[in-house]
């Protein structure tokens, strides 16, 4: 029988993906406000100066940040170029306030739904603008079915934009092929476990061996003095790269979600190492708040308490 810990993992991720769920609450008077609440724990706000506010103190406070306009599969052309619009918008204030740090986006939230070249021809106007203000764009890994493009539109973008990283997931059996290529392209390497539901023929599941293959992977990138970000919040595993040393690497960064286990990352922060805090912002906050519980159930607790007691949920105070 599975692990009934499990099985609540995939519901939550099955029915983050569910649109007509998703759309019953973004229109309920009911639940959207109580979910909002939850939300607030790991999302700064539905507008981008709640993004901006929060970056600035944590930049303060001594960590970089990567923020992210939240949004993905969208499928309507005019709704993509509006994210886009929002991204220049964003990168514009950034740049104002010489905030030289990264900004985050999914390409399915600017056209890859759509199609795969008018991804590319946003990203590259979103790359652009970043580079005039020292800004990094940093790609996110989305599900299986989208990797080869993704892969694709950062190749081609990053030959003219080398400050677009990209994000791979080491859960995927094809990510070795992967980093042996994208190791010879100068965009920084941000390295998840990866957080989707996918066959167990592309990829493995949660575990020792997974653990080992992501160490293998970081390895291989310091091999090369690739710029890398680490991604994670397991605990176990950064001791262990902390004990080889890793972080002490000028190239590495440790990178943690804006809620998720604060007190580890300001830990780390303190004893030198490059510490980054991904933030976002936006109204489609509910696929990244069934994320955040599906990916570590007991934040199911911590939302539950910020439905009950909402002014619990000033996060920032934690860095």
């Amino acid at each position: 029988m599975m692990n009934p810990e499990i099985q609540f993992t995939q519901a939550l991720k099955s029915i983050a993906r569910n649109e007509q769920i998703k759309s019953h609450i973004q229109h309920s008077t009911e639940l959207y406000p109580l979910l909002l609440k939850a939300a607030q724990r790991f999302v700064t706000g539905e507008n981008r100066k709640d993004g901006i506010v929060t970056a600035k103190e944590l930049i303060s406070n001594g960590y970089s940040v990567s923020l992210e306009y939240i949004g993905e599969n969208t499928t309507n052309l005019e709704e993509c170029q509006q994210a886009k619009q929002e991204f220049l918008y964003l990168i514009e204030e950034m740049g104002s306030m010489s905030m030289q740090q990264t900004v985050s986006l999914d390409l399915s939230h600017i056209g890859l739904s759509v199609n795969p070249d008018t991804a590319y021809l946003h990203l590259l106007e979103i790359a652009k603008k970043a580079q005039q203000y020292d800004i990094t764009v940093m790609i996110s890994m989305e599900e299986s079915s989208k990797t080869n493009d993704i892969v694709t539109i950062y190749k081609k973008t990053t030959e003219q934009y080398p400050n677009v990283g990209i994000t791979i997931q080491a859960h995927l059996f094809r990510s070795n092929d992967d980093i042996q290529e994208l190791i010879h392209y100068p965009g920084k390497i941000r390295l998840v476990k990866g957080a989707y539901q996918e066959p167990s023929t592309i990829a493995m599941p949660r575990s020792t061996e997974l653990n080992d293959r992501y160490l293998q992977f970081v390895e291989q990138l310091l091999g090369a003095n690739h710029p890398v970000s680490i991604a994670t919040h397991d605990e176990k595993l950064i001791q262990e790269m902390e004990y080889r040393q890793y972080f002490k690497q000028p190239q590495v960064e440790i990178e943690m979600l804006y809620g998720i286990r604060p007190d580890l990352l300001k830990e780390l922060k303190n004893k030198g190492y490059n510490s980054k805090v991904y933030l976002t912002y936006g109204t489609e906050w509910y696929l990244y708040l069934c994320h955040r519980i599906a990916e570590y159930p007991e934040n199911l607790y911590l939302a539950v308490t910020d439905i009950i007691q909402p002014s619990s949920t000033d996060t920032s105070r934690l860095y």
